[in-house]
């Protein structure tokens, strides 16, 4: 097996590929619902390249942007990047291709998807640095992949409308609640090192509260 095959495959077991068929039903929601039934084929195929390459984009870039921090949790320690398994070199260069692939798919859709897709890149990059900043980085997160239906919407019709944002909201919720859960895990990393978290700043037990409350504002969305 050469060694762009192997890295390559490496790289997608680092970031759970497969994992991203959890994410489509979001951007596939809002597909259909600005196309009021399927989108064309030819739509639908690149609204699952734009989510996928964004996805594979954004969670390279986060283990290349964690990579000292994993290596010091010992949750994370065995990751490829610290534990030596892949270049940073590598890694970099696969954030930078799926990237492209990202943008040029948003390009064969429509204008505004194109005029809009750096900021979509630049909101599921960013995301890396906010526990850097923020305790609340897990709304980041949730836009991350609220913009998804969004972004559908604006794919099948090359216009938006703000009744998509009411999915979008219920989305961020749903994930920002769902990523004060995980961030449980590394109550104590997060302490010990100074990053920022919701579990961090306010303790495990006001962290599941909050997260129950992001689900019951996420339900209410869901009945409107």
């Amino acid at each position: 097996m050469s060694s762009l095959l192997r890295n390559t495959l490496a790289t997608l077991e680092m970031i759970k590929w497969e994992h991203s068929i959890f994410a489509l039903p979001f951007a596939l929601t809002g597909a259909m619902l600005a196309a009021g039934g399927w989108p064309t084929g030819r739509a639908l195929f690149l609204i699952v390249v734009c989510m996928v390459s964004a996805r594979t984009a954004a969670m390279a870039f986060n283990r290349l942007a964690d990579a000292d921090l994993d290596r010091d949790n010992p949750r994370t320690a065995m990751r490829a990047i610290p534990a030596g398994a892949l270049s940073r070199s590598f890694v970099g260069g696969f954030v930078v291709v799926s990237s492209v692939l990202f943008l040029a798919a948003a390009a064969l859709l429509n204008r505004m998807t194109l005029e809009f897709a750096p900021l979509a890149l630049a909101v599921v990059l960013a995301y890396s640095y906010m526990k850097r900043i923020t305790r609340w980085s897990h709304l980041v997160l949730g836009l991350a992949l609220g913009i998804a239906p969004s972004a559908a919407w604006i794919a099948v019709r090359g216009s938006f409308d703000l009744r998509i944002l009411v999915l979008t909201l219920a989305v961020l919720l749903w994930v920002g609640g769902f990523d004060v859960l995980y961030a449980c895990q590394d109550f104590e990393h997060d302490r010990r090192v100074g990053l920022n978290s919701v579990p961090q700043a306010f303790g495990i037990t006001t962290a599941f509260w909050i997260a129950l409350f992001s689900a019951f504002r996420t339900s209410q969305f869901r009945r409107r």
